[in-house]
């Protein structure tokens, strides 16, 4: 069976029927704080430079110049034009940045990102309804950077998942509400694979993110009884996990497994992925999305030298339509976008056409396939069977 999936205005959603906008990871700190209106001390302790504002110098040399103090809306471009022409009902990102005034870095991590509280609009400048936390940054400033973080984004009322003042906290989903069409219930997970250093993880008397020991079946048989705990009629349950390497198309076998037993076992309806910095395959699995790479939606790696050959200034903006019943991916926009001078902008016909092909490699060994349409962007089809348990390798390159 082939289903076709595409959005192409908001009106024409039913309504049963929920979006979801799914980012993937969101760097506001180092270069970016440093143009926003209240930058912090631009000290930062790493090998390359020890001043943020250097990724700004990179950025202006590789694309322009850049005039400073920007509006906190700046940051997002033209992904604000697509939020409003859509309308999600929820926006969900991954926060890859501690914000807190800190000065407690965690002594040897080597990048350490951090942006000053007093430019939280930036991300309410995005309407962002929950930031995921469990990630390999959010405890680069210490944990008084973390409580701090936490508290920001508790004052300006976007939801967090993954982090916590206690293991007790850093394991509860954060839980949206969608007048009329009920809940949307975000799962934050991270693992050692995406560089989270396990003394970072929440215990029953220490903050921290909520890092799961491997994927195991025992690892699935823990969520599953997490989500029974919460899961109602209506509620549609996203797993958002940070995993696997910066670079490499590699998806792990392990990986595929675990993503489907969520599915099968645990009642996960929608698996949100990210840690990549550049995009990776999709699948569809008994008629829920894997997204296993989202990509970058905002960082400050402009004008870096090396991986290249990822293109990781591109990027996908996911909204995908889920029945609200059932659960079930209905349709689902990938809006193709490129990071400019430290902005989002469209990404042209010819990088489009290089996210496509890149895309279709990867997502043919897991039965998916994206075409390009007149509004320029991708919609995704469901093309072959899924392999079984039996029949799965790594997916690479």
């Amino acid at each position: 069976m082939e289903t076709v999936l595409s959005l192409n205005q908001k009106l024409s959603r039913a309504e049963n029927q929920i979006v979801i906008f799914l980012g993937g990871d969101v760097m506001t700190g180092r270069g970016i704080d440093q143009i926003l209106p209240h930058p912090s001390d631009p000290f930062i302790p790493e090998f390359y430079a020890n001043d943020a504002r250097k990724y700004v110098e990179l950025a202006e040399a590789t694309n322009g110049s850049i005039l400073t103090p920007v509006n906190f809306s700046y940051i997002w471009g033209e992904a604000l034009k697509e939020w409003e022409r859509i309308a999600p009902d929820v926006r969900l990102v991954n926060l890859e940045t501690s914000i807190t005034k800190s000065k407690d870095y965690w002594w040897g991590k080597g990048i350490n990102y951090r942006m000053n509280p007093d430019n939280i609009d930036c991300l309410t400048a995005a309407q962002i309804d929950c930031c995921t936390l469990a990630n390999n940054h959010v405890l680069d400033w210490g944990y008084s950077g973390l409580i701090e973080t936490i508290s920001t984004l508790e004052t300006a009322q976007i939801k967090t998942a993954g982090a916590g003042r206690l293991l007790s906290s850093a394991e509860t989903p954060a839980i949206i509400e969608v007048k009329g069409k009920g809940r949307a219930i975000v799962f934050a997970f991270g693992l050692v694979s995406s560089g989270i250093p396990p003394s970072w993880a929440a215990e029953s008397d220490r903050p921290g993110v909520n890092l799961l020991p491997n994927l195991s079946v025992q690892t699935v048989a823990y969520i599953e009884k997490q989500v029974k705990k919460i899961k109602q009629p209506g509620d549609i349950v996203i797993a958002s996990i940070h995993w696997g390497s910066n670079w490499g198309y590699l998806i792990r076998a392990e990986q595929i497994k675990f993503a489907h037993q969520l599915i099968e076992r645990a009642g996960v309806d929608l698996i949100h992925g990210h840690s990549s910095h550049h995009i990776k395959g999709m699948e569809i699995y008994r008629d829920r999305l894997i997204i296993y790479g989202c990509g970058e939606l905002i960082d400050d790696y402009e004008g870096i030298d090396g991986y290249e050959a990822f293109r990781n200034d591109l990027g996908l903006m996911y909204f995908a339509i889920l029945d609200s019943a059932s659960g079930q991916l209905v349709n689902l926009e990938a809006i193709p976008i490129q990071i400019k001078r430290l902005r989002i902008q469209r990404a042209s016909n010819r990088d489009l056409l290089w996210l496509r092909d890149i895309l279709n490699r990867e997502g043919v060994r897991l039965g998916t396939l994206l075409e390009w349409d007149r509004n320029k962007t991708l919609t995704l089809k469901q093309l072959a069977k899924i392999p079984s348990a039996q029949e799965f390798q790594d997916i690479s390159d």
